[in-house]
């Protein structure tokens, strides 16, 4: 169990505790940090920008 990735970590965290709920908050927040650091230096940044 001390090998445990946190990704599973995270998933037997909310299956035990039933907080699915937290999934779609988490996978947004990553998936728009993804955003913001891949899009950081291109010539898309100002519109990304503009979205928030």
């Amino acid at each position: 169990m001390a090998n445990q990735s946190l990704i599973s970590e995270f998933w037997e965290f909310l299956r035990v505790r039933k907080r699915y709920w937290l999934l779609p908050i988490v996978v947004m927040l990553s998936l728009m940090g993804m955003l913001i650091i891949f899009t950081e230096g291109s010539a898309v940044a100002p519109f990304i920008y503009a979205l928030f």
